[in-house]
């Protein structure tokens, strides 16, 4: 590993103290106009997992509910896997303008939509933008800064989510019920268009820095995008299996699956499926806890409006709630740092984040107070706030300037195919149990959620101590 690559743990205790914040004039305009980003794609998330029961309603679109969060995660594979590869080879600068742009077409598309399939097609687009404009901003984050501030933005991506956390949801439900859902979609075009008029200094540094300093920039990998709309072709079918009758059902379900499983592999690091110490574990935990999280998460505003009769604005507040302990518990782990280590962060994470949807599964089977799954999901946000910075953390500690891409660019596809996956499998499953009645379709998706987070906290202990490989 080349010393460009470590995170500062050999590095002199008095070159760290006095290095240079990332709030220095040096690094102002860069981490203003990152975390601003940060903070677009915050807002963004957080309002649309609010006001998704309205879209369903009102385009009659419960049937494909989970497509319009899984659709979004399996394009935005495509989008890291060409912006990873493209910073390697030209830098993160064309790549984010790029993933921008694509960004804010999904947004226009889906906000002026007036049925599913158009509403649909925009979030496809969006996704899109988004998982390219992930790969882009690790990029920047490698390049711009040293290795002893990589922590503390991280940290400071963690916090961007404060502000919409606070009034995302909540003025998402409240723009929803007084207008119309239309706009909290392209309302948000305007934070886009704000958020790069401050990100536009942060380019301008770039633009005059080389490529990855090796002898010969790296090919356009034709066959790993290849592989990557395979991947995003596999998780769409999985998410429209659930309209196939009977048996059909689990048998395109469990083909999906593997034609995923194995058009993911060239795309992330030797032995990631088989969690491999160190980075492969690093990559595959981020999959499993992003599936066991988020694949539970997208059904408690759902639960809260459908069983309790919730308004938008109230269910968006224990979304609230958790994005608060998630920033909360990031800032936390930042100021620990080398106290508290990356094996014992992912322990304490994952325990959190399990007991969370634990309270969930509870709510639902048992038709407990709303309030015991609003609570619980602050536990939930903790625990993500304190793995997630550290998973960042960690993928460029085992990176080179050669592989600074594509390692970003795995992480990425590890959150954003594992939650897809979670959200197509959970859309089956809440389609099977709908006969059921009451609450128990919401029961079934929090228990496999349950499952994937215990999985997690199996691999968590074997984050640390490998060899980076990512070939």
């Amino acid at each position: 590993m080349s010393s460009n690559a470590k995170i500062g743990a050999d590095a002199p205790g008095h070159a760290i103290r006095t290095a240079p914040g990332i709030f220095s004039p040096r690094y102002l305009w860069v981490t203003i106009g990152a975390c601003a980003l940060v903070f677009l794609g915050a807002f963004e998330s957080l309002a649309v997992t609010t006001i998704m029961p309205l879209v369903s309603a009102d385009l009659d679109g419960a049937a494909l509910y989970a497509l319009a969060f899984a659709g979004p995660l399996a394009t935005g594979v495509i989008g890291m896997v060409v912006a990873g590869n493209w910073s390697d080879r030209n830098g993160p600068v064309a790549p984010l303008l790029t993933s921008v742009a694509l960004f804010i077409v999904g947004l226009v598309v889906a906000g002026l939509a007036t049925d599913m399939t158009v509403f649909l097609i925009g979030r496809l687009v969006q996704g899109l933008g988004s998982g390219a404009m992930n790969v882009a901003l690790y990029v920047v984050v490698a390049r711009i800064y040293p290795p002893a501030l990589h922590s503390k933005i991280f940290a400071g991506f963690a916090a961007a989510w404060v502000v919409p956390s606070l009034v995302g949801p909540f003025a998402a439900g409240v723009v929803a019920e007084l207008t119309s859902w239309h706009w909290v979609f392209l309302g948000v075009v305007a934070l886009v268009l704000i958020a790069m008029l401050m990100v536009v200094p942060a380019l301008r540094m770039l633009r005059g820095q080389p490529a990855a300093e090796v002898a010969v920039r790296p090919a356009w990998a034709v066959g790993k995008i290849a592989w990557s709309v395979l991947a995003a072709v596999a998780v769409l079918g999985l998410n429209l299996s659930a309209r196939l009758d009977g048996a059909w059902i689990g048998v395109v379900a469990a083909v999906a699956i593997l034609i995923a499983l194995i058009a993911v592999r060239p795309l992330l690091p030797r032995g990631a499926l088989r969690a491999r110490r160190g980075l492969p574990s690093v990559i595959l935990l981020r999959g499993l806890i992003a599936a066991g999280f988020f694949g539970a998460e997208i059904y408690i505003p759902y639960l809260l409006s459908d069983r309790y009769n919730y308004s938008a604005a109230l269910s968006g507040l224990a979304l609230t709630g958790a994005a608060l302990t998630w920033a909360g518990a990031s800032w936390l782990q930042g100021k620990l740092d080398t106290a508290l280590t990356h094996v014992r962060a992912m322990q304490i994470g994952t325990v959190l984040v399990l007991f969370a949807i634990l309270t969930a599964v509870a709510t639902a089977a048992f038709e407990l107070s709303p309030f015991v799954v609003i609570g619980g999901w602050l536990f939930g946000g903790g625990g993500m706030g304190l793995m997630y910075p550290r998973l960042s953390v960690m993928t460029l500690s085992y990176s080179t300037d050669r592989d600074q891409g594509f390692n970003s660019s795995a992480l990425s596809i590890g959150d954003s195919l594992g939650g897809a996956l979670a959200l197509a499998s959970t859309g089956i499953v809440f389609a099977a149990l709908a006969g059921a009645g009451g609450s128990w379709p919401f029961a079934g998706c929090f228990l496999l959620a349950t499952v994937l987070a215990g999985v997690a906290l199996s691999v968590g202990p074997r984050v640390g101590d490998g060899v980076r490989d990512t070939e």
